[in-house]
């Protein structure tokens, strides 16, 4: 679980992880070196859980700290939470039965979005069946013929000795990072099955920025758009992905980049917009997307923002 100045919802997240029906074995913190309350309440919570470990580090970012706390985890199955979100008390009880029972080496639970009041939470797979144990990219197969793969991976549940043998590590700096992460994995897992049972509660807070603030984020947003477009294209080149599924992750991916659009649409700071605008046309990322565009809908929208990227002076 990573931390990072989320300590209005922290004691929350923990007393989910301390009440649950199915005691977890080991529960590895990692504060990213947040500057609040966090490590007063990592440290009150720590005396009282004995399988809790607390590892702190300076900030690094999401996917630096979920990294790090791979690399002290020793138990069979691991999975991830946010430290702003909670678990039901029930969490992956079934997920685990069905892991062991059927040797999984990956299981997707279902989760609730939580929108704290405002209105009433909602699952985000509404009436999907458990599925029989299949290939993962059989899995991305079909939710992206549905248009419908949410990649979280707090919705995850992992042999550990599967992560370990493939060796795989999340991208420091990024947000998104669990696009790339989801996709690789799913491509490589054999034994995976779906279970609907609800795991996990995922806070949508109300979050207000500074313009100074929102331009920072929206910075970084448009950086890891770009990074996950073109680590998807070579992805879906790989010579384990058949035509099909080669076309669905063209799809995925050039939707995805479009966003680039509307998120630079939104920057304040008009001159980094145009100049993004005129780096983008000058590496050849509107001829990376009409190479990948799958539908005339996706080949009409690059078009039409070719042309406005022609204004930005």
């Amino acid at each position: 679980m990573p931390v990072y100045n989320v300590a209005a919802y922290l004691p929350r997240c923990l007393d989910s992880l301390a009440e649950r029906a199915y005691p977890i074995d080991e529960i590895i913190v990692v504060d990213d070196g947040s500057t609040d309350d966090c490590p007063r309440i990592l440290s009150e919570y720590a005396s009282k859980l004995p399988q809790m470990r607390v590892i702190r580090q300076e900030n690094g970012g999401l996917s630096a700290a979920r990294n790090t706390g791979m690399q002290h985890a020793t138990g069979t199955y691991l999975a991830f939470v946010d430290s702003d979100d909670f678990l039901a008390p029930d969490a992956y009880i079934r997920a685990l039965e069905r892991a062991e029972t059927e040797q999984l080496d990956m299981l997707i639970v279902n989760a609730f979005f939580h929108h704290e009041g405002r209105q009433k939470d909602r699952p985000i797979y509404e009436s999907l069946p458990a599925t029989r144990i299949i290939e993962g990219k059989e899995w991305l197969r079909q939710r992206l013929r549905l248009n419908r793969l949410p990649h979280m991976v707090w919705m995850h549940l992992y042999r550990r000795d599967f992560l370990l043998a493939g060796r795989w590590q999340f991208v420091p700096g990024l947000i998104h990072e669990d696009v790339i992460w989801t996709t690789e994995i799913l491509l490589s897992v054999r034994r995976f099955a779906y279970e609907p049972a609800m795991s996990y509660y995922y806070r949508i807070p109300v979050r207000r920025f500074t313009p100074q603030q929102n331009q920072v984020r929206l910075e970084r947003i448009v950086c890891s758009s770009i990074f996950n477009a073109r680590a998807l294209a070579k992805l879906a080149s790989s010579p384990d992905v058949d035509g099909e599924l080669r076309n669905l992750l063209a799809n995925q991916l050039v939707d995805g980049a479009l966003s680039v659009f509307h998120k630079l649409d939104k920057m304040p700071d008009r001159t980094v917009r145009n100049k993004t605008l005129r780096m983008l046309r000058s590496e050849g990322w509107f001829g990376f997307l009409w190479k990948n565009a799958q539908a005339f809908s996706q080949s009409r929208r690059i078009a039409k923002r070719f042309l406005t990227s022609l204004f930005a002076h």
